[in-house]
């Protein structure tokens, strides 16, 4: 198959490809590398598309995206396809864009965002917590012959065939329930070698609304667990023991939740010890944390800093009205006739009930597809229509057959059908008002991103790149089909086993 990218390429490149704008040293400036940035390889892969900064986009970011329907927003486009290499560009425009705002969050400091900065040093914490469970306190646990027996006993009908399926079903269930027993016993283990002194009468609830961030609940070696680092994790706890049971302890809830951080803690701590920090899990889902949790900061940033004023936003609905707001519409249903006589008279035996408009559209009407669709056109919205034709469907009450109306098509008698009242017409209306303001910030976050392309950060898109790996994609995809379409080929062996299966 030799399919091109270039149509596609060249339609969307536009918005990608961008002259650097200001010096390159100024965009090093800005884009100073730090310690987040330390899973990035410094060997620039083969399957790199594109370049923001210092940033990397590679070909296969891209396909795990094009790959995840929860990602695109559309449906998957199958491999090989045209609609596949434009939902790539789609894709790599909104990498393009993000990367954008990783850099300028950089720029501005906001790694340095003491809220940020926790929030990094919880997920990697609790990241390094599950390697430690896993490596060290966990393992491998056997599940034995004789166990999955008792439990079949115990547990099924008697007779039922203990299939492969059953078995590892068993095992699985058997193998949880012994981890879950495990760690509920492992904090001696955990806190082995470690020492802990918890300040209980600084957790009482009496004394949230005056404790300072500064108070240390607990200390681990020596190193202090502050409230202000936790004080929302433990919190959330107390209250929600008491929603799943009111007669559960508060404070009880709230110690526990302390207990289970300095255990957090204590294993992040040894599994950095053992060097679990370098497990390419971690690198990668740290790598990826730290990057997508800044973006989203530096949004949340943004949009408070855009959000608009009432007399802004007022002027923006009015200005994009026709966009937002969705008119009322009208299914309607209509026979159209040669002449006015003509139409008197099948109004007449309407109104008699002697006929019906179906029958009317089927018998009478000159409109090319009466015989096809009995006259039904569907939903009309105000405006769509000659104005004579408008203003007889739109003043019609539902049910009512309309007096005869002329336009260049011939005499019409019309039926309303159905009725959709108009939706996001009123600014006061909350829906409206809240549809108006993503739009409003959209339009300011595109025009900021756009900003930062043309003048903040160098952005290179390696065209030939990405043509080359997708057409190679589309080769591999040519190849497997011609392999399945030879005789005796594992694809028509499967499509004649599957026929079987279909036999009645």
């Amino acid at each position: 198959m030799n399919r091109s990218l270039f149509p596609v390429m060249t339609s969307c490149a536009a918005l990608l490809l961008t002259t650097p704008g200001t010096p390159q040293a100024k965009a090093g400036e800005a884009t100073s590398a730090r310690a987040v940035d330390a899973a990035q390889s410094s060997q620039t892969p083969g399957d790199v598309i594109a370049k923001v900064g210092d940033q990397t986009i590679t070909f296969n970011e891209i396909n795990t995206a094009l790959n995840s329907s929860a990602v695109v927003g559309v449906s998957i486009p199958a491999l090989g396809t045209p609609e596949r290499d434009t939902v790539r560009i789609m894709l790599l425009d909104r990498f393009v864009s993000a990367n954008l705002l990783y850099l300028d969050a950089r720029k501005q400091g906001l790694d340095l965002d003491p809220a940020y900065r926790r929030e990094v040093e919880r997920f990697d914490n609790a990241i390094l917590a599950g390697l430690y469970r896993q490596h060290r306190l966990v393992g491998e646990i056997p599940v034995s012959e004789e166990e999955v027996q008792a439990y079949s006993e115990k547990t099924m009908v008697p007779g039922t065939e203990l299939t492969p399926d059953i078995r590892a079903g068993i095992e699985s269930k058997l193998r949880r329930e012994k981890v879950k027993q495990k760690l509920a016993n492992a904090r001696p283990q955990i806190r082995d070698g470690v020492s802990v002194a918890v300040h209980a009468e600084d957790l009482a609830l009496a004394g949230d609304a005056a404790r300072a961030n500064s108070v240390s609940l607990a200390e681990i070696d020596g190193e202090p667990v502050i409230w202000g680092a936790v004080k929302d994790k433990i919190i959330a706890a107390g209250k929600g023991a008491v929603m799943a049971d009111p007669l559960a302890s508060e404070e009880d809830a709230r110690r526990r939740a302390l207990e289970t951080e300095i255990d957090v803690r204590i294993m992040a701590r040894k599994a950095r010890a053992m060097g679990l920090d370098q497990d390419p899990l971690y690198v990668a889902r740290i790598s990826e944390f730290h990057k997508t949790r800044l973006i989203n900061l530096h949004r949340e940033h943004l949009v408070e800093r855009m959000a608009p004023t009432d007399e802004e936003l007022k002027a923006f609905y009015e200005t994009n009205r026709a966009s937002i707001a969705v008119p009322e519409a009208r299914k309607v249903q209509m026979v159209v006739l040669n002449t006015r006589e003509e139409a008197d008279a099948i109004k007449a035996r309407l109104d008699a009930g002697e006929i019906t408009l179906y029958q009317a559209a089927l018998e009478h009407s000159i409109a090319a597809k009466a015989r096809d669709d009995l006259g039904e056109i569907g939903w009309v919205y105000q405006g769509d229509t000659v104005p004579a034709l408008d203003a007889a469907i739109f003043g019609l009450g539902p049910g009512a057959i309309s007096a005869p109306v002329e336009t260049p098509a011939g005499w019409h008698l019309v039926t309303v059908q159905d009725v959709q009242e108009a939706k996001l017409d009123d600014l006061g209306d909350a829906a409206t008002r809240k549809l108006t303001r993503r739009r409003y910030l959209d339009q300011k976050l595109n025009a900021y991103v756009v900003d930062l392309r043309q003048n903040a950060f160098p952005v290179e898109v390696y065209q030939d790149v990405l043509v080359r790996l997708a057409q190679q994609e589309a080769d591999m995809v040519e190849d497997l089909a011609d392999k399945g379409r030879q005789p005796g080929s594992v694809t028509e062996q499967r499509v004649k086993e599957l026929g079987k299966l279909l036999m009645p």
